[in-house]
């Protein structure tokens, strides 16, 4: 039973199953010794093939010159065939017998000191053939020709390998970046390719107005960002953006990740910066994208790298690219990140990225118009209800939206239809929330039934808590790593929570354990991740929120701490008392939720049964249904207020 926030991370580094790179020098070595012996073996077989090759297939008796005569004497022969030293006899039963005579004599020359005379040898067909062909030479030249044609070819071999090694090192410090010219049709995005994000298109458009027109800023004073930071959670659409800029304006975009500016020989991530400005330049006005830019941009001095590190020397490059002894007016700089925070200060100082533009998550009409741009391709079923889907996903960026609509039509044609349904897209937003069901995840009777009472427990405590949100879906059909799920959605969207708020959502969340404990006497590891997630949320109730009544409004924990090794390491800045109390309140508010649950099952053991015999029956209680059950159990429904935006949230 897993909370759906816990999000599987990049795979970062060497990729599984790979060993170490071997060295160049090595490598090339072992492909020399390889070819080495690839021509030898080859040239072995060419030579124990050869008289194979070149022997005729048709095979035919042999016979010495004198009983050949004979035989022209006694009227046998037909016909003779001459071809250089071998003389082909064909006799009247239609059998074909071989002969060597001399090649400096002819064969009229040779019949005749064999007894021969003319007149007997006029009766017998005698046809000359010259060997001047194709095939003669051929035959004759090809032990000589073959080997120096391999010879030479082998030589060619090595020295482009050598040429293509001398290039490579040459090219070492050469950009990497990725081009896309304004000509390019297929690849050409525009801001109508972009749903949402209106505040983000309107601070761009200036960026879009500047390169297409610069005289108009030029002759007013004015001059325009330099570096452009887009910021954002991940999915939101910042590389979108960035090329939507570029094809609005209709000029030349590089694009290129901040990770392929390092590399392990100091000097070479410096030189591609400069390589890449140089391109950039040449074809001003330009767009240079740089994708995850913290990989470079982290915050110099913090002693990782020693004297020569490649990172911060890549990063010193930039600075003095963007804002340096040369003038750079037509080529602009985007960058995308959702790490601001780790930042170099001198990267962020007016005349390098003097603009950052944050990219939030989709409110609900934005997430009903990014859906309509992914179903553009889509056919849908006349039941597909986009609005309805919008209001099902807060929290959904932009990237999950798209792979909502993408689930839903693999879903469809996996049932061999031919147009997505509204159930496909119903499934689909479960699918990329929890992962796909896992049939063959079957629980026994006892598990099924703990289980049903677990996610009731979440249910019941959600449903009669004030600040909670109400319930759309209980479920104990496994999905990803959860045995079963209870989803519970704002009635609005909201972007802040009050302390009331998270007070409930802990009580909600420790449901689950206050019902096994009270059912069975005994608890399972079902409730491990409700009690962490129950944990970090008191935690920062008190550390970050300032929302303890003994320690007051104070932030004792930051954001991310310093930045060590990469990431973000926290430095309390407090003492040992005060670590104390800070336990101290954590413990007290999950117990303070712990007797709130507690009291609500007890007081509702009723509701808490009959949910949780629909729930064995049937497996899957949607919203319509609980309703129905909850009412009638006299617990009223939740009402819209005035409530800020929020997200979706499946607790397991």
């Amino acid at each position: 039973m897993e909370n759906k926030e816990n999000k599987q991370h990049k795979n970062e580094g060497q990729p599984k199953g790979k060993g170490p790179k071997m060295p160049k020098k090595t490598e090339m070595k072992r492909d020399f010794i390889k070819n080495i012996i690839l021509i030898f073996v080859f040239l072995g077989i060419l030579v124990v093939s050869y008289p194979y090759l070149t022997s005729t297939s048709d095979k035919k008796t042999d016979v010495n010159l004198s009983e050949l005569a004979r035989d022209i004497k006694e009227a046998k022969v037909t016909s003779l065939t001459v071809e250089g030293d071998t003389v082909t006899a064909k006799y009247a039963d239609s059998t074909e017998k071989t002969s060597k005579k001399e090649v400096e004599s002819s064969l009229s020359q040779t019949m005749f000191n064999y007894g021969v005379t003319g007149d007997e040898l006029s009766k017998v067909n005698i046809d000359v053939k010259s060997d001047t062909g194709f095939i003669f030479w051929f035959a004759n030249l090809a032990p000589i020709i073959l080997p120096i044609l391999f010879i030479l070819l082998f030589v060619w071999y090595l020295s482009r390998s050598m040429r293509g090694a001398g290039a490579q090192a040459f090219s070492f410090g050469q950009s990497r970046a990725r081009l896309t010219s304004p000509e390019d049709g297929k690849q050409k995005v525009t801001f109508k390719d972009v749903a949402g994000a209106k505040e983000a298109k309107e601070e761009l458009s200036e960026i879009v107005d500047f390169l297409k027109n610069p005289k108009k800023f030029l002759d007013i004073g004015a001059r325009i960002p330099k570096g452009i930071l887009l910021m954002g959670q991940p999915g939101t659409g910042k590389t979108l953006l960035a090329r939507a800029v570029a094809g609005e304006a209709g000029v030349s975009f590089f694009s290129v990740s901040g990770a392929e500016f390092v590399e392990m020989f100091v000097g070479v991530g410096a030189s591609r910066v400069r390589d890449l400005f140089k391109m950039a330049k040449a074809t001003a006005p330009a767009i240079i994208f740089i994708d995850e830019i913290d990989a470079v941009g982290r915050v110099r001095g913090v002693g990782t790298g020693g004297g020569n590190d490649e990172r911060e020397q890549t990063l010193n490059q930039i600075l003095v690219e963007m804002d340096g002894f040369e003038p750079n007016e037509k080529v602009i700089v985007m960058a995308a990140t959702n790490r601001a925070d780790v930042l170099d200060p001198a990267l962020l100082r007016p005349g390098r990225f003097d603009r950052r533009v944050t990219i939030d998550l989709p409110d609900r009409k934005d997430r009903e118009e990014i859906l309509r741009v992914h179903s553009r391709e889509k056919p849908f079923a006349e039941d597909v209800n986009l609005p309805l889907i919008a209001e099902r996903t807060p929290g959904f960026s932009g990237a999950d939206l798209q792979s909502l609509m993408n689930e839903g039509a693999i879903l469809a044609a996996r049932e061999n239809r031919t147009k997505v349904a509204q159930y496909d897209l119903i499934r689909s937003i479960e699918k990329v929330m929890m992962g796909p069901e896992r049939k063959s995840h079957l629980l026994s009777k006892k598990e099924k039934e703990l289980t049903a009472y677990h996610e009731a427990g979440h249910a019941l405590v959600a449903s009669v808590l004030p600040y909670a949100d109400p319930v759309h879906k209980i479920s104990i059909i496994s999905r990803g790593r959860a045995a079963g799920y209870t989803m519970k959605l704002p009635l609005e969207d909201k972007k802040m929570q009050s302390r009331n708020e998270f007070l409930d959502d802990i009580a909600m969340s420790l449901g689950g354990y206050v019902v096994e404990k009270m059912i069975y006497g005994d608890v399972t590891t079902g409730p491990s991740n409700d009690l962490q997630v129950s944990t970090a949320l008191a935690r920062d109730m008190v550390t970050k929120y300032g929302m303890s009544d003994k320690l007051g409004p104070i932030a004792l924990e930051g954001a991310g701490g310093r930045v060590l090794f990469g990431r973000g390491v926290e430095d309390n800045g407090y003492s040992e008392r005060v670590s104390a109390e800070i336990d101290s309140e954590v413990s007290l508010i999950i117990h303070n939720a712990l007797k709130k649950a507690e009291d609500i099952v007890i007081k509702y053991r009723n509701v808490l049964e009959a949910i949780t015999r629909r729930l064995i029956e049937v497996e899957v209680i949607e919203q319509a249904e609980y309703e129905s059950i909850i009412v009638a159990h006299g617990i009223p429904l939740k009402k819209k207020e005035t409530i800020e935006e929020g997200k979706a949230e499946i607790v397991a």
